[in-house]
């Protein structure tokens, strides 16, 4: 078992469902190579061909080999996928499950959980805990916050919140009564997220200086670690607001350049299987999380 090449076996197992590897990349949101890579390492692992590679015609022809091992891998896969959908169904109706990046779970949502169940005591709250987005399925999970660009393809997305950037710093790299300027920056140490949408070059587009740097400095994983890394004295982050709000609140983190800041529309989105939420115990628990939600957000 631990030597089958079960990316590979599901991948080729979607190709032979859909009849063709842009197909099966669509399906499987990645990339038409990655798709094709999979085939020939699987060619290649059991020494036949899969599909037959000399045709001159565009359709895709699979070998007799090639034909049996799809049919045995839908069916495995498929009793498989009915076994996890069984062994789901037994959480209670009443257990709703919400997946976010971290630091969104232990800065903005893991706050107000308390307020969720003292007021809806009869739904069981539990959160997961994904760095990059996944299918709602695979990470278990029956609603997302997501932070990015949506809407995404495939979901129910719907935007949640707003944002703001702005540059934060220890309160004793800031000190008392300090006014900087914005040519401050160039001789601070800047922290770096790998969040995309929250990098320095949104700052320096639209405060400057030009003579900025944004390439220098540390790079940590998460907003929370930048936000962590920035209390501790360790340089100056550009935060989002949603994130930083409690540290600016008690003064362990500064705002050095006042209330200038980057707005960012519908930064944080609702992301659902589908729009439906049906009469059942199960939906009603998913929509009373997401009306909570979106009242936190206001």
């Amino acid at each position: 078992m631990e030597k089958l090449p079960l990316n590979a076996l599901r991948a080729f197992a979607v190709v032979h469902r859909e009849g063709g590897i842009r197909a099966t990349a669509r399906v499987l949101g990645v990339t038409h190579s990655s798709v094709s890579r999979h085939v020939r390492e699987l060619e290649a692992w059991l020494g036949v061909p899969l599909i037959e590679h000399d045709r001159p015609s565009r359709s895709l022809v699979f070998t007799v080999h090639g034909n049996a091992l799809g049919i045995e891998c839908l069916s495995g896969l498929d009793t498989l996928a009915a076994a996890v959908a069984a062994l789901r169904e037994i959480r209670p109706s009443n257990a709703v499950t919400v997946s976010t990046a971290p630091s969104v779970a232990a800065r903005w949502l893991l706050p107000r959980v308390s307020d969720f169940s003292a007021r809806h005591p009869w739904v069981e709250l539990s959160v997961v805990v994904q760095q990059a987005p996944g299918p709602l399925n695979e990470q278990g999970a029956d609603v997302a916050i997501r932070m990015g660009r949506g809407p995404w393809s495939g979901v129910h997305s719907e935007p949640l919140m707003d944002d703001e950037l702005y540059p934060v710093v220890a309160r004793s790299v800031f000190g008392a009564g300090k006014k900087w300027s914005m040519r401050d920056l160039t001789n601070a140490t800047l922290l770096h997220d790998r969040d995309p949408n929250a990098a320095w070059g949104v700052w320096r587009s639209a405060f400057g200086p030009d003579t900025l740097d944004v390439r220098r400095g540390p790079r940590f994983v998460s907003s929370d670690l930048v936000l962590r890394a920035a209390a501790q004295g360790l340089g100056v982050a550009l935060a989002r607001g949603r994130l930083a709000r409690d540290e600016v609140a008690n003064g362990s983190l500064a705002k050095p350049f006042g209330d200038r800041s980057v707005a960012v529309p519908n930064a944080y989105w609702i992301v659902t299987q589908s729009q439906d939420t049906g009469q059942d115990p199960k939906r009603q628990a998913v929509r009373v999380l997401i009306d909570w939600l979106k009242a936190q957000a206001a």
